[in-house]
C-alpha cells in the first residue's frame, strides 16, 4: 500500500515489512506479495475477539496488544465514508467530518 502523508515523501507499505507495528506482525498469516483479501480480515477479528472472550471467561482482563475494532471505530468509518460522498458531491472539496 502507498502511503502519502500531507507534505512527506510517500512511503511503500508492505505486510510486515519495514514500519508496520507489531500487531501486524502478530496477525499477519501468509507471506508478503499474497493477497490476504476479505477472509483472512475476518479471520483476525475473529481470532482477536476469541481472545478477549477467553480472557473475560476466566475472570481476567484482555491483553492490551488485542485488536479488534469497536463501535467506536465503526462510526469513525461511517462519518468517513459520509465526508467521502459530500466531499464528492462538491467536486472533491475538502469537508469537515460530522
Amino acid at each position: 500500500m502507498w502511503f502519502t502523508p500531507y507534505g512527506r515523501p510517500r512511503q511503500l507499505l508492505t505486510r510486515g515489512g519495514t514500519g508496520t507495528l507489531g500487531e501486524a506482525g502478530r496477525v499477519t498469516r501468509i507471506p508478503a506479495g499474497h493477497p490476504e483479501g476479505y477472509l483472512e480480515g475476518f479471520a483476525t477479528i475473529y481470532a482477536e475477539a476469541a481472545r478477549a472472550i477467553r480472557a473475560a471467561g476466566a475472570g481476567e482482563k484482555p491483553d492490551p496488544e488485542i485488536i479488534f475494532p469497536t463501535v467506536e471505530d465503526g462510526l469513525a468509518g461511517v462519518k468517513f465514508i459520509d465526508a467521502a460522498v459530500k466531499s464528492s458531491a462538491c467536486k472533491g472539496a475538502w469537508v469537515r467530518m460530522a
